[in-house]
């Protein structure tokens, strides 16, 4: 158990480190192509690494429940594209803290669909949390805007994705699971490319049906590349941190990712946090930390 336990330690401080990174690069990259772009190709080529590790290893769980195999894809890419315009719209720092408000989701979820009991350290964690979102997202003034809200919805379609990992973690091999999450999310922006022409979207979701564009620049495809290999690595590294039986301290490391992305969004230009920012991002932390410890 303990073993396990620490494997998902490590898992989780590899897939924070990466994700971070990745953030970086999708920063890089939204200066040359759209978000739904960014999505596309990363999903396409990381379709490919998965099949590849699939035929090289084949899986030896059995599967069966495919329903929640295509809903985990389905919510997987919601959460993608979301976080991905976000992280366009906004500083990586705050993008990143926005979407780790999935932990809390993940709680409300447990409530409201499977019944789970709500003790009140854990009401006070998810208070303490959402005043943190409140002070980051600034919505009463300041600099509050509609992608910080995108970047909250962001967080509750991954804490949607998660919870199905738990569902079907003992049926599918991880690989499969992120090969669901890749799949759908290369099938459904292409979907959106070929009926964009014909969409007219209010303004607020133009970012779902942008032109096509294939990027000419070898420096872009190479940045894709290693954004998608990267990517997908940190999915298969998350997918099996979740799997782990204890998560509590999984949890907690988990959002290692928010100095790491302050800090590189902080070398790509971003503006510092302000101090009603590093206080939001402070208490919903120290939320997520008091919800994970209670599982």
């Amino acid at each position: 158990m303990l073993k396990e336990r620490d494997n998902g330690i490590y898992y989780m401080l590899l897939s924070a480190l990466i994700s971070a990174l990745n953030g970086s690069l999708v920063k890089i990259l939204s200066d040359d192509l759209s978000a739904l772009e960014i999505v596309f190709f990363r999903n396409m080529i990381g379709v490919f690494l998965i099949l590849y590790a699939l035929r090289h290893t084949p899986p030896k769980l059995s599967g069966g429940k495919f329903h929640l195999l295509l809903t985990r894809g389905f919510l997987g890419f919601m959460a993608m594209i979301l976080f991905f315009y976000t992280i366009t719209t906004i500083p990586l720092g705050e993008a990143i803290t926005l979407n780790k408000t999935s932990p809390l989701f993940v709680t409300l979820l447990a409530f409201y669909l499977l019944g789970e009991r709500l003790q009140f350290t854990t009401i006070l964690a998810l208070f303490i949390g959402f005043i943190g979102v409140i002070l980051v997202v600034k919505p009463f003034g300041m600099s509050f805007s509609y992608e910080h809200i995108i970047g909250v919805f962001g967080g509750f379609f991954a804490a949607a994705a998660y919870t199905t990992i738990k569902k079907i973690k003992d049926v599918y091999d991880s690989r499969v699971i992120v090969l669901s999450f890749v799949g759908v999310g290369t099938f459904l922006p292409a979907l959106l490319f070929l009926i964009a022409p014909y969409i007219n979207s209010p303004e607020s979701l133009k970012f779902l049906f942008p032109e096509f564009i294939v990027p000419s620049s070898v420096k872009i495809w190479f940045f894709i590349a290693f954004m998608a290999l990267i990517s997908t690595l940190s999915q298969w590294l998350l997918t099996k941190a979740y799997s782990a039986k204890q998560l509590s301290i999984v949890g907690v490391i988990s959002y290692t990712n928010i100095p790491f992305a302050i800090g590189f969004g902080f070398l790509l230009g971003d503006n510092f946090p302000d101090n009603l920012t590093f206080i939001g991002i402070f208490l919903i932390i120290f939320g997520g930390i008091l919800v994970s410890r209670k599982k």
